[in-house]
């Protein structure tokens, strides 16, 4: 689709999900809802109940989509977290920042922070409207002040700033990684648990105040290591591909619900749950024990199982309840949907690459549009419109008809190669725009260290993300 075609596509939506916020204004709705945006970290598409799971209980979460819109065609901007988060905060494709490519996100010849200095992001979009913004969790975007969430638009930070974290020692790295500010804090006890008491107190003193919260719930779970809430000291953790089973995966998932349930609970008490936009989604989809059946493939790939993810949207008197959509969307759309809810003009916005979801939501109405995708670990890329993906791997090409084929299993390159050349083009036209492999200063090209190549410890950008999938 032409940009200029997208952008009328995307104007009309806005201007839909606009009416439908006044509308809702009128029937006495605050002008500013609460904003709360919940982040799981390595969620499988098929690890909630409503999305099919088969022995992880999450009541919650799946009440949450009875109550609003569950989508079935949500996308992650990337496999991995770091850049998933960078197009959260931007609205913008990660891969248009040089520090987007760098997978996850660490300090190098890049800089120290992933988000450019002064950029306007959406909570300080959300700040100037009012707004009290507030991360708790997880950061992943610079650990430096300079680079952390306190210079890029929030009001109060408590979480972690790495990549990772243990869930009762708090330690990143074998070092304290609790932080409230700038500042470490020491905290007892489960961190899911801990983040949602934060959360709770964040939401309380919003309704003492009056204000509207914009709040980023940005959870660990469940995320490796591979700890339940009941799980401390008793050798679980183990290391990255070691430790962990079936059963404590479904523990760490099913305590992120229920904590969730805490939060909407507080909604409900102090009466603000019909002001609030409640939004629950993933950072990419899941790694060892996690469930993405009927896709395959995994966090760090392009496959389905690696970029598709679940996404409910709860919007009590503007999104219908007990809905599924099959709309399209990547990360960078939540930006856009955030801003149109807190009735911020559109001329107060940046340039965008999403678009918000809103107006398609709430008409039950499809945005046909394209998706890209770039990625360095295996020198990946992809695109989907309509039914066909695109997918690349190193210099092998693939074409899926995923109407016909979730699993990504049959290759209809050879069978269709008019789509294939379309959608390959496409995607070439979209990487025009967009950094560079060879602007990545040092970008997996530092001498050798112990007879390695390049640098592949824990937290490399250069790191391949495991063998490549049969």
């Amino acid at each position: 689709m032409k940009e200029t075609k997208r952008r009328f596509f995307t104007r009309t939506v806005w201007a839909a999900a606009a009416a439908l916020a006044l509308s809702g204004s009128a029937a006495g709705r605050d002008a500013r809802p609460n904003l709360l945006f919940i982040l799981a970290d390595d969620m499988g598409y098929t690890d909630l109940g409503s999305y099919g799971s088969r022995h992880i209980r999450t009541p919650v979460l799946d009440d949450l989509a009875a109550a609003g819109v569950r989508l079935t065609d949500a996308y992650a901007s990337s496999p991995v977290c770091s850049p998933t988060r960078l197009a959260l905060i931007t609205g913008r494709d990660p891969a248009r920042f040089r520090t987007g490519l760098v997978e996850p996100f660490r300090e190098g010849p890049w800089g120290a922070q992933a988000i450019p200095a002064g950029y306007a992001t959406l909570p300080a979009l959300l700040r100037t409207a009012g707004y009290f913004t507030a991360l708790i969790g997880k950061w992943h975007l610079g650990e430096t002040a300079e680079g952390g969430p306190l210079a890029h638009g929030y009001d109060h930070f408590f979480g972690f700033l790495g990549g990772g974290i243990d869930y009762f020692t708090h330690e990143y790295r074998n070092a304290p990684a609790l932080r409230s500010g700038n500042e470490s804090v020491t905290r007892n006890g489960y961190l899911t648990t801990i983040l949602a008491d934060e959360a709770i107190r964040v939401i309380q003193r919003s309704a003492a105040q009056q204000q509207p919260f914009a709040m980023s719930l940005h959870f660990n779970a469940p995320h490796w290591p591979w700890e339940g809430p009941e799980d401390s000291g008793l050798g679980t953790q183990g290391q990255h591909l070691d430790g962990g089973s079936l059963a404590v995966y479904a523990r760490m998932v099913e305590s992120l619900d229920y904590e969730v349930g805490r939060i909407l609970t507080e909604l409900d008490r102090l009466g603000l749950a019909d002001d609030t936009l409640v939004i629950f989604t993933s950072d990419n989809g899941g790694e060892r024990f996690s469930e993405s059946w009927p896709f395959r493939g995994a966090k760090g790939f392009l496959l389905e199982g690696g970029i598709r993810v679940p996404a409910i949207v709860r919007y009590p008197g503007v999104l219908p309840a007990g809905q599924t959509s099959v709309q399209p969307s990547l990360t960078v759309d939540w930006m856009p949907t955030l801003l149109e809810a807190a009735g911020i003009p559109h001329s107060q916005w940046p340039e965008l690459d999403g678009m918000s979801l809103l107006g398609p939501l709430a008409a039950a109405e499809i945005v046909p549009r394209a998706l890209f995708w770039k990625f360095q670990g295996h020198r990946q890329r992809a695109a989907r419109q309509g039914r066909w993906k695109y997918y690349r791997l190193r210099e092998s090409e693939f074409l899926y008809d995923l109407a016909t084929d979730s699993m990504e299993r049959a290759n209809r390159a050879a069978a269709e190669p008019a789509v294939l050349a379309g959608l390959a083009k496409s995607w070439e036209d979209w990487n025009g725009g967009m950094v560079s492999d060879d602007q990545i200063p040092g970008y997996c090209d530092r001498p050798a260290e112990v007879g390695v190549p390049f640098d592949v410890g824990p937290g490399s950008n250069c790191r391949e993300p495991g063998p490549a999938p049969k």
